[in-house]
């Protein structure tokens, strides 16, 4: 027992260092850390006007240094913020590492707050946009600290200013709870079928809250907020840190949204496919061939885009491409007849679980 769990350990730590390797070689940062020699050079000679005037008279406010503590889904979210004579004229984001299509959809944000004071600004109520919720937070925070920036009142905010407090996130934090701890302690089939329908419908659809290999190297390299990413980490907790203590496959059984809707579509049919062990046992090990040349690409430098081909993004149906849409919908259909086929012979990112709590 002992040395099984030295082993679970071992391979954690392992998976970890990986995907350190891996966010250094894509983005050369490591938990918002840049570190590039000349970007340290850059820190040390370069330093960002926070508030500039233009000939005109209008106020440019930059958030590089007043939101570094901001993270959207892929890491810092700098703003421009323009007010002529206190009314905003207009928001342009600045260079960031978010997903491009992701960040396109947020980026309808930009002009709601135009023609407004900045006290109005600051009174608004806005919701994130729908698919791109770590994208949205990261662009309002930013509007909120450029602002108050701009009204000479930049004090930090408070324990309970920084929590989100939204309607979704506490909803989805309200399901993920629930699927972290119930299963502990009830096992009950029409629970489970519930809390399935939650996952899908509550964190996958409307909160598009999941793990995924792009989530994973994005907080490794650019850090994570916990007072706005609280579901994720217990996602990240359930994955990770439950098999230590004897719960293998616990994320990917009780809330993953991806597994929840496969299990659901095979409620359809009781009859299944039949496969020899034979065949199971070889597609399982494709799998892990699968993953391995994926991993090696990557610490390679190369094909890194994969990671937004995973079918979890289909949940952000707004945003997703069109490959993802129809391989999740082959997925979905292939589950009626195959117990959960995408998590059993596909998932990188479930491949990274089995590896990290010691299984193959």
């Amino acid at each position: 027992m002992k040395k099984e769990k030295i082993k679970q350990v071992f391979c954690l730590i392992t998976c970890i260092m990986v995907i350190i390797a891996v966010a250094i070689n894509r983005d050369h940062k490591v938990l918002g850390h840049d570190l590039t020699t000349q970007a340290t050079i850059n820190s040390k000679t370069t330093k960002v006007d926070t508030m500039r005037t233009e000939p005109d008279g209008t106020i440019v406010i930059n958030t590089t240094e007043l939101g570094k503590d901001i993270k959207g889904y892929g890491g810092r979210v700098p703003l421009e913020i323009y007010l002529k004579e206190d009314r905003i004229i207009k928001v342009k984001a600045l260079k960031n590492s978010e997903t491009p299509d992701f960040f396109a959809e947020a980026s309808q944000l930009l002009t709601r707050w135009n023609g407004k004071t900045s006290d109005e600004a600051l009174a608004m109520k806005i919701d994130g946009i729908s698919g791109a919720t770590f994208s949205s937070r990261g662009i309002i925070k930013n509007m909120q600290c450029g602002l108050q920036y701009a009204q000479k009142n930049a004090s930090e905010p408070s324990f309970w200013e920084r929590i989100d407090w939204s309607a979704k996130s506490l909803i989805g934090l309200i399901v993920v709870l629930a699927g972290a701890i119930l299963p502990l302690f009830w096992k009950n089939k029409r629970y489970r079928t519930v809390q399935m329908a939650l996952n899908i419908t509550i964190l996958g659809l409307w909160c598009g809250t999941f793990i995924s290999y792009s989530l994973i190297i994005n907080y490794m390299s650019a850090g994570i907020d916990p007072w706005t990413a609280l579901v994720p980490i217990i996602m990240l907790i359930t994955a990770f840190i439950y098999p230590l203590f004897g719960k293998k496959n616990y994320y990917c059984n009780n809330i993953c949204p991806c597994g929840a809707l496969q299990d659901l579509a095979g409620k359809a049919r009781k009859k299944k496919w039949k496969m020899s062990s034979q065949t199971v046992k070889l597609l399982g090990n494709l799998r892990q061939l699968f993953w391995s040349i994926l991993m090696v690409l990557m610490l390679a430098g190369v094909l890194f885009q994969w990671m937004d081909y995973e079918i979890f993004t289909a949940f952000i149906f707004r945003s997703a491409s069109v490959v993802v849409l129809i391989l999740a919908g082959i997925v979905t259909m292939l589950s009626v007849f195959v117990p959960r086929p995408y998590c059993r012979f596909i998932c990188p990112t479930g491949t990274l679980f089995k590896i990290a709590q010691g299984g193959k």
